[in-house]
């Protein structure tokens, strides 16, 4: 990991020297970064229950740690090489370094205290993001809703924290006694610090906000990264309040979630923003991560897993599709986009790649982690299979609704073809659809 953030300030130097030989330089780094990082994800092989801890207990990693890190390492790079012309390069790219570095605290950190400080201290470069590079006035409105869906839903665990080191002295992960301090209807409370991150339905409005105001840079990080962290803290979490799996609360809580999952995804099929609409999906397949986490057995906790790594993968790299057909059109509406079939092909055959792995088609990982979630389910409750499945059937009809009207027809006549660098679209769409395919192969090691 030191490696990675040597390798990163290397890139972020080369990038903020501003030539065109030194972005040449950092499209190769992009690559060597990411193969190295792929390396380390599908090699690091550690059981789920076990753990390595160092720095008396300040740091730690398993295998959910490491993989997650290795996807904030992709992601923040291929974000990178989406944003090779922006303004402001230095600016621009402490602002990553930023959130490079919250990320890696966040997911080695031994304490919930030191956790909670990287958890919240993530959501600043995300603001700069968005009120430094965001397209439109409205990106003030989405930072506030931002800023107070976070800190609110946070306070409730920031005071637990609190208490608890008042009172036992420690804040270490595996002696942190939180179910002496809070439960039942307050456990939940507590919780929806990371319930709100992830995002559930019913607390998900400040992320459609966020993903269409953000720049291509910002998409990519929440959507491939960002909202890992609220799965990662919940998975972590969820045993220190002594949650019952089969208790009212929780099951109240999946259903909510799982219906919410299955309302948002018949909205993705009345929306006009591309943004919009792969922000929305993101909301039903991280309900999927939430029914994983309080099935109460292993399979679902491992799917769960597998989810945030595969729609960390296919989301990010839909949103890179969609700002390289915004190039070409100047706008992010469906209905000026379509026709791109025609217009550049070979951004086509990403998106229809892309679609695909998002509709869960084989090999991916997405396939994996969604059938393990479907039988999780079914064990949880088997009343639960009718949302879940409605949920499968939607998700297919957006997709094919996403593919067919962007991608399809004809282009409006004031359409120019695509002017960016024709390296890039190829490199990114490559770099999120290959491993999303090769980590189903490898997903025992993964988790």
């Amino acid at each position: 990991m030191l490696a990675g953030c040597l390798l990163l300030c290397v890139l972020g130097f080369l990038w903020s020297w501003g030539s065109w030989r030194g972005k040449k330089i950092i499209h190769v780094g992009l690559w060597v970064t990411s193969f190295i990082f792929f390396c380390v994800c599908m090699t690091y092989h550690q059981e789920v229950i076990s753990c390595v801890v160092g720095g008396l207990g300040w740091s730690m990693k398993d295998s959910m740690s490491v993989s997650l890190m290795c996807l904030s390492f992709w992601v923040i790079s291929l974000s990178c090489l989406c944003s090779l012309s922006v303004s402001s390069c230095s600016h621009f790219m402490m602002v990553m370094w930023g959130v490079a570095f919250s990320l890696l605290v966040a997911f080695s950190s031994g304490h919930i205290s030191l956790f909670y400080i990287a958890f919240e201290g993530s959501l600043i470069p995300m603001i700069f993001l968005i009120l430094g590079w965001g397209y439109q006035p409205e990106r003030v409105r989405a930072s506030m809703y931002l800023s107070m869906y976070m800190v609110g839903g946070s306070l409730p665990l920031l005071s637990v924290i609190v208490l608890s080191h008042s009172l036992w002295g420690s804040t270490y992960f595996f002696l942190f006694p939180g179910s002496e301090v809070v439960s039942g209807v307050w456990a939940f409370s507590v919780l929806g610090a990371f319930l709100v991150k992830l995002p559930v339905f019913s607390a998900h409005l400040w992320l459609p906000k966020a993903h269409v105001e953000a720049p291509v840079a910002g998409s990519m990080l929440l959507a491939g990264v960002l909202l890992k962290l609220g799965g990662y803290g919940l998975m972590r979490s969820i045993w220190w309040w002594d949650v019952s799996c089969r208790g009212v609360l929780s099951e109240l809580v999946v259903a909510v979630s799982l219906v919410g999952g299955c309302l948002t995804s018949v909205m993705c099929l009345r929306q006009v923003d591309v943004k919009s609409l792969i922000a929305y999906s993101s909301i039903g397949h991280m309900s999927l991560v939430v029914a994983g986490c309080f099935s109460g057995s292993i399979l679902g906790w491992q799917s769960a897993c597998w989810m945030m790594l595969s729609h960390g993968l296919c989301s990010s790299g839909l949103f890179a599709m969609a700002y390289f057909s915004y190039l070409r059109v100047k706008s992010r509406s469906i209905l000026l986009m379509k026709g791109g079939l025609s217009v550049a092909p070979y951004l086509c055959m990403w998106w229809f790649l892309l679609i695909s792995m998002n509709m869960s088609c084989p090999p991916s990982l997405n396939l994996v982690s969604e059938i393990s979630l479907f039988f999780s389910g079914i064990f949880f409750q088997c009343l639960m299979a009718l949302p879940l499945s409605l949920m499968v059937f939607f998700t297919a009809a957006y997709s094919l609704y996403l593919y067919g009207a962007t991608q399809h027809g004809s282009s409006p006549g004031f359409v120019c073809p695509y002017v960016g660098p024709a390296g890039v679209p190829l490199s990114v769409g490559f770099m999120h659809w290959v491993p999303g395919n090769l980590l189903a192969v490898f997903c025992g090691s993964l988790c």
